[in-house]
């Protein structure tokens, strides 16, 4: 990570990354669903605008470390750009790019006023200190400053980074522009302007989808319905608390060593204090260990993937065994395990709907703080609850209707209305 220059493993082609062109092909099958206009379709096939920055850092030994560091807005037609920033070894432009799209499809599926949007740096935050994280942000912020303000492109937490990060972006970009603007970033800390409610709305999301699901599905809520989680972090911290709140029992949960699995159910808080001490799943001992791998193949009622991008294909997808699959990572599911898990009879909940609780509450802190009136934690997720099962609805009629899968449905119904706006607006110049 000490290279100066960006190499071709950071910058790839949009076309020859799979990622992308999964995410693309996707798109292309839900467009002609609904005959979408071609030239609509060629617009959104790439992205808007694209800046690579080189992020240059003073390390703590005193030497300057040179960092990737990219911010992809992908459309704008709805509103200003939307999206969260992430810190990980595997950031590159290409990905950056495909979630870039995806955010445009989430943010026109649940009928926000926004575009889509997404940025990262290429780095390990688990091997920086904090003054070396604070310097990373504050640097990155100051590169990508001319995309950023809340009426342009509005950053939010994402892999690697958190409430803190986006205090350190929202003081930055305030020292610049001479002011506090809370507006510009979200998923802060409540007391910069934060909202009650978005720490848990991604995993609270998750479970709302899961709970529209179950309902289709006539499948009870209880203590015998099992549910295996792939990833621990917020996502996936969340959505396991809420679910055994509701009563399921959580029988299996990862992070990136591993995982734990216990058919009585593992003890989540447990397992979380577990993780604050020593930084990892392995070793807990209220389970039998399993590898990630494993996890996704349990015999499960509900598997949530809340990990990384790519964890189900063509190889494992025969094996999975649940009956709801909702996708609490970005990408998880590869178009090929898709077409399998479909034909199995699984019941897929995109991830462009099951984990769209983030930006929609993301949303109502954007509101917030425009207004300078803050809701209560309730009136945040019954807010949550009515967006997000509203857009379930609709992606449901839709799959019931035309005999499509959900994650095809669902970008329909995106494009649906983004194609609409997007010819309302016309072609400019």
């Amino acid at each position: 990570m000490s290279e100066s220059h960006v190499s071709d493993s950071v910058i790839v082609g949009w076309e020859n990354h799979p990622f992308y062109s999964g995410v693309l092909g996707a798109m292309e099958r839900a467009g002609r669903a609904i005959q979408i206009d071609r030239n609509v379709f060629n617009r959104l096939s790439k992205p808007k605008r694209v800046l690579y920055v080189s992020v240059p850092v003073r390390m703590d030994d005193g030497t300057i470390q040179v960092f990737d560091g990219f911010r992809v807005q992908h459309n704008t037609t709805l509103g200003p750009a939307k999206g969260g920033i992430r810190y990980h070894i595997d950031v590159n432009l290409a990905e950056t790019s495909a979630l870039a799209m995806l955010m445009t499809l989430k943010n026109s599926l649940v009928g926000l006023p926004l575009g889509g949007a997404k940025g990262g740096v290429r780095c390990d935050p688990n091997k920086l200190s904090r003054k070396e994280k604070q310097a990373l942000t504050r640097r990155y912020t100051t590169e990508i400053s001319m995309l950023l303000g809340p009426e342009k492109d509005i950053p939010a937490p994402d892999i690697g980074t958190d409430a803190q990060t986006m205090a350190w972006l929202m003081d930055t970009y305030s020292q610049q522009v001479g002011h506090a603007v809370p507006g510009v970033v979200t998923g802060k800390p409540i007391e910069i302007g934060g909202s009650l409610g978005r720490v848990d709305a991604t995993g609270r999301g998750v479970v709302y989808t899961v709970i529209e699901a179950s309902k289709r599905l006539r499948l009870d809520l209880n203590d015998k319905t099992r549910v295996a989680i792939q990833g621990f972090g917020n996502v996936g911290y969340h959505s396991a608390k809420i679910l055994s709140d509701v009563g399921c029992s959580i029988v299996a949960v990862s992070d990136v060593s591993g995982g734990i699995y216990n058919t009585k159910g593992v003890a989540i808080e447990e397992l979380r204090a577990y993780i604050a001490q020593n930084k990892t799943v392995k070793g807990f001992p209220g389970g039998d260990f399993v590898s990630n791998d494993e996890l996704l193949e349990l015999d499960v009622d509900i598997l949530i993937p809340a990990a990384l991008s790519g964890q189900i294909t063509e190889k494992n997808a025969d094996k999975i065994k649940c009956k709801i699959l909702a996708e609490g990572a970005n990408g998880p599911t590869s178009p090929e395990a898709d077409a399998i898990l479909f034909d199995k009879g699984v019941f897929t909940v995109p991830d462009i709907l099951a984990n769209s609780g983030g930006v929609i509450v993301s949303y109502f802190e954007w509101v917030q703080g425009l207004q300078k009136f803050f809701w209560s934690e309730k009136d945040v997720n019954n807010k949550l609850w009515e967006i997000i099962s509203n857009a379930f609805n609709r992606v449901y009629d839709f799959h019931s209707g035309n005999k499509m899968d959900m994650r095809h449905s669902a970008i329909a119904v995106s494009l649906e209305r983004l194609s609409k706006a997007m010819l309302y607006r016309g072609f400019f110049p």
